[in-house]
């Protein structure tokens, strides 16, 4: 896991996250839009796996899901992307999505090519804590980081969970599912200083941060911001076309917001 140590071993630096759908609006699309983030700043790329019931995500990532799967992209489909994007990249690399793709495609199946393709983490939401046992030891046993998710409804297991995480954290901002937030209410400092009681694993936190000011705040209480809702929609709303260009300008500017905090 070097690459994704990689991504927080500098003394004091922030991450930038940003996240999108994998084959939306198409694989090519996609392929353009991961290096764009690269060379705009990125640290590390949360790729989504479309799913059909993807019930952590709200109308925008819902939607992109719907557009990736109705236009053919399937879990093959997005490792066949991530091995494009290592023609030319090493940026580290997450997936992102449910434990029913992953279950059905395979543990050993899915893990082994995860390590071919240095991809780095997975991101499960409707993965229980306690039942990630199974899943984890495959995962690990091909050097991918099974990431832990905090949310405020965590506040019990904070520590259990932050003890045994691998990689970095997952802190989740908001109660409710990913999407645009005109504010962040959820006591965030606290749940962060709890974390830090037990681990040094660097955290990050994502739900809800769509403007610069929103990720210097976050960042500023943690590791890092993890951007998801705001990608997708300019996606949906420039398509192919302007995409690049509207997408390289915001995570630059994310990025560099990031980097003040």
């Amino acid at each position: 896991m070097s690459e994704l140590n990689r991504v927080f071993q500098t003394p004091n630096k922030k991450a930038f996250i940003p996240f999108l759908t994998a084959g939306d609006p198409s694989a090519d699309a996609t392929v353009a839009y991961i290096l764009e983030m690269e060379r705009a700043g990125a640290d590390l790329i949360e790729i989504g796996i479309p799913f059909s019931d993807p019930i952590a995500e709200g109308p925008a990532i819902q939607e992109a899901n719907l557009r990736a799967l109705r236009a053919g992209m399937t879990t093959d489909g997005v490792f066949d992307i991530v091995r494009r994007v290592r023609q030319s990249s090493r940026i580290p690399l997450a997936f992102m999505t449910y434990a029913n793709p992953v279950f059905h495609y395979g543990y050993e199946k899915f893990f082994t090519k995860c390590q071919e393709l240095k991809v780095d983490a997975l991101i499960v939401p409707d993965l229980p804590f306690e039942e990630k046992g199974e899943m984890e030891v495959t995962a690990q046993a091909h050097g991918v980081a099974l990431i832990s998710m905090i949310a405020p409804t965590s506040e019990s297991r904070i520590r259990k969970i932050a003890t045994e995480a691998k990689g970095f954290l997952y802190v989740v901002s908001s109660m409710g599912v990913t999407g645009v937030r005109s504010e962040i209410r959820t006591d965030i400092r606290a749940m962060v200083e709890s974390i830090r009681a037990v681990t040094d694993i660097p955290c990050t936190i994502g739900f809800g941060i769509s403007t610069p000011k929103q990720a210097k705040a976050m960042a500023a209480m943690s590791d890092g911001a993890i951007v998801g809702s705001a990608i997708v929609k300019i996606i949906a709303q420039h398509g192919d076309g302007e995409a690049k260009r509207e997408i390289y300008d915001y995570v630059k500017r994310m990025k560099a917001a990031v980097m003040e905090a």
